[in-house]
């Protein structure tokens, strides 16, 4: 599988089966996306929650893509309502294969208010994460915006991914401290940062939680936005 980093928390994934998915899109405005880089295809489209900097462009791909698009229940009620086809609506605990690929929802420790067209923020129902799980065994963790939580070895023993992306930026989510106890929870063979320096406040850094996690057999794989990398 390929991966691209497109900063922030946005991803672009070419699985498997050839198929795109981008996870949480933010593109027009997001001060770390890759200059030059653009979205020519998406199959599926993963959003972890309703925040702006994880949804901002759900709606213009969506309408120019039509992806089967993957979301927590009331967060693909919304994007319905902004003329989205082909949701995908799930919830914590619940499987679905999408593009030949196991999807799982997990928890996140996080909130999940989306900003209406209006200003408003309104329920999106809540934040989540999402093991999934390929034709050769292997699976990946992608947190999303969360803290640490207790839970997270469920999430080892249940399915035992051995690539994990995590938050470290503080602020708005885990910072590496946070972060390395993560890691200890689940026991991956490499862990990807994401969500950090993308403003100044975001002040984490991949080599902060490299040195927590010495002695840990995880290996901190940090990406360059924009550069592609084989999984």
């Amino acid at each position: 599988m390929e991966i691209t980093w497109l900063g922030h928390g946005t991803f672009q994934f070419r699985l498997p089966s050839g198929q795109i998915m981008i996870i949480d899109p933010w593109t027009d405005g997001n001060p770390a996306y890759p200059k030059g880089h653009k979205v020519e295809r998406v199959d599926v489209m993963c959003i972890t929650h309703g925040h702006f900097d994880h949804i901002h462009d759900a709606v213009p791909l969506a309408k120019e893509f039509s992806p089967e698009v993957v979301a927590i229940y009331e967060t693909a009620a919304w994007l319905e309502s902004k003329g989205v086809k082909n949701t995908r609506p799930m919830n914590k605990g619940g499987s679905q294969v999408v593009a030949g690929v196991t999807i799982t929802m997990t928890h996140a420790v996080h909130s999940c208010g989306i900003q209406d067209d209006d200003g408003k923020i309104i329920y999106g129902g809540e934040a989540s994460g999402y093991v999934m799980r390929f034709g050769d065994h292997r699976a990946l963790y992608f947190a999303g915006d969360t803290n640490v939580f207790s839970d997270m070895a469920l999430i080892e023993q249940l399915y035992h991914p051995e690539l994990a992306f995590l938050p470290i930026g503080d602020l708005f989510t885990m910072s590496p401290a946070e972060a390395a106890m993560a890691c200890r929870l689940l026991r991956p063979r490499k862990v990807i940062p994401m969500h950090f320096g993308t403003f100044p406040p975001l002040t984490g850094r991949p080599d902060d939680l490299r040195e927590r996690i010495k002695g840990l057999e995880t290996e901190v794989w940090a990406l360059e936005a924009g550069k592609t990398v084989t999984w």
